[in-house]
């Protein structure tokens, strides 16, 4: 786990990213040009919440987010994406 010193606000989170998959079912490698971005990562961060909304994932927790959402950012040479909570589809 990343130890990151970014705090996001109200209900937004940080996540990190799961890996593109490399290789099909099939065994086929996939190129990156081809590569899918992957709509599945970490929970790195999260803010305090809205004052009426509390939120209801946690650092550590491993989320489906939209195929478009959240704002890509780079931290010390990593990507993440910053997303409101609302963005979050489920926690696996």
């Amino acid at each position: 786990m990343a130890n990151i010193t970014l705090k996001p606000l109200a209900d937004r989170v940080l996540v990190e990213p799961a890996e593109a998959e490399q290789k099909t079912a099939g065994g086929i490698i996939i190129p990156d040009t081809a590569k899918e971005k992957p709509q599945k990562g970490t929970v790195i961060a999260v803010g305090n919440g809205k004052k009426d909304e509390p939120l209801t994932v946690k650092v550590g927790d491993v989320v489906l987010y939209g195929k478009y959402a959240g704002t890509e950012i780079n931290i010390d040479g990593k990507d993440y994406l910053i997303m409101r909570e609302s963005d979050i589809l489920a926690i696996l």
